[in-house]
């Protein structure tokens, strides 16, 4: 969930922008990594990449998943971590159809493309965390787990050869996210907090301030709703112009601090916001203050 204040040129989460913003975009649906294009009709252009010798069909070495998604290592990669669901990842790919036209390639345009892993087809999804950093890998989808024969999209099967460039780990669900533990301190207001990690020290920020900084919110339930690690960039606002959670827990920290704040639902939307897409409630957040910009 994100939407775009006018506070920043960058996205800033609805959770942080004060209220009367308009709320964020519903999801859109799962596609292959944008830009998608739809199958080409004519001829393969010049400049296509020929398709594999075995486009037809997985070969017999290729392992396959319960799920029916094969694959093959093409090179191996330097890496060691593999992506998860939540994470987002940075790669280079060429799409085939089982007949060997080439209908997309991110290696045809010149430029790597950068996606969550859970917003793209189910092949993707559960392929890419089969890989490490530098590996590439040739993916056999079958049609359930890519467009399921939506008009427009490639049809069939379909085969990749992914090359994953970069993980970009999301944040992981705090273990404390239920409930306030007894750790935690709390302000008059009821605002509750604990320090993850601790900066250099310096400077706190006032409500006067911008600021910059990294940071996920989640609902108690353990559901990320926003984070800036998605988007690949940091936030930056008036500290004086987001819900007042953040207005008043922010002015505790100091440059290169993390905290985590439990934010009562008065200090946040409401517990039945007025919003639409509003999460509702305490919201829990992960904050490292990057900069303070007067």
């Amino acid at each position: 969930m994100s939407l775009r204040t006018a506070f920043a040129s960058v996205a800033l989460a609805s959770v942080v922008v004060a209220a009367g913003c308009q709320p964020p975009p519903a999801e859109t649906p799962k596609d292959p990594p944008p830009p998608a294009t739809a199958p080409k009709k004519d001829a393969p252009m010049a400049n296509d990449i020929p398709a594999p010798s075995d486009v037809a069909a997985a070969p017999a070495d290729a392992p396959k998943t319960a799920s029916g998604l094969a694959s093959k290592v093409l090179i191996a990669g330097t890496g060691t971590a593999k992506p998860g669901p939540e994470d987002s990842v940075e790669v280079h790919y060429s799409g085939w159809t089982t007949d060997g036209k080439m209908f997309d390639s991110s290696v045809k345009r010149g430029k790597t493309t950068s996606f969550p892993l859970n917003a793209v087809i189910k092949g993707w999804t559960e392929g890419l965390q089969l890989m490490v950093e530098g590996e590439t890998r040739r993916l056999w989808i079958p049609e359930e787990l890519a467009y399921g024969g939506r008009p427009g999209k490639p049809a069939g099967m379909l085969v990749f050869d992914v090359q994953l460039v970069k993980i970009t780990a999301m944040p992981k669900t705090p273990e404390d996210v239920a409930a306030v533990p007894t750790t935690a301190k709390k302000t008059k207001t009821g605002l509750a907090y604990r320090v993850i990690k601790e900066g250099p020290g310096g400077a706190m920020p006032t409500a006067a301030d911008t600021v910059e900084v990294h940071y996920a919110g989640w609902t108690l339930d353990g559901k990320m709703f926003d984070t800036s690690y998605k988007r690949g960039q940091t936030a930056k606002f008036p500290l004086g112009g987001v819900i007042p959670g953040w207005t008043e827990g922010l002015q505790l920290m100091k440059v290169g601090d993390t905290y985590r704040f439990w934010i009562p639902g008065n200090l946040a939307y409401g517990d039945t916001p007025s919003r639409p897409g509003a999460p509702a409630g305490m919201l829990v957040f992960d904050v490292e203050l990057i900069q303070i910009m007067k």
